[in-house]
């Protein structure tokens, strides 16, 4: 497991707990989740973004860019 997950993980542990603390001590009002409301027409058409196309040129450049940074690592992994 990565670090950051595992700090993350710990986190919202501390933070579920301080949470709990608060309701049983009588601080301060419960903390409500809340959630995204849903559309208020459910007619209403789903805007979905536009797919985008990398042109042949651009997948090559891509590629090439890869090709020279696996060079670079091998390069440094061999000193």
């Amino acid at each position: 497991m990565q670090l950051s997950k595992i700090l993350a993980e710990i986190d919202q542990e501390i933070s579920r707990l301080e949470q709990a603390r608060t309701l049983l001590a009588g601080d301060a009002p419960a903390i409500k989740k809340t959630r995204k409301a849903k559309s208020a027409s459910a007619d209403a058409p789903v805007k979905r973004k536009k797919k985008r196309n990398l042109s042949p040129e651009g997948r090559k450049r891509i590629a090439e860019a890869v090709r020279r940074r696996w060079e670079l690592q091998k390069k440094a992994a061999a000193k």
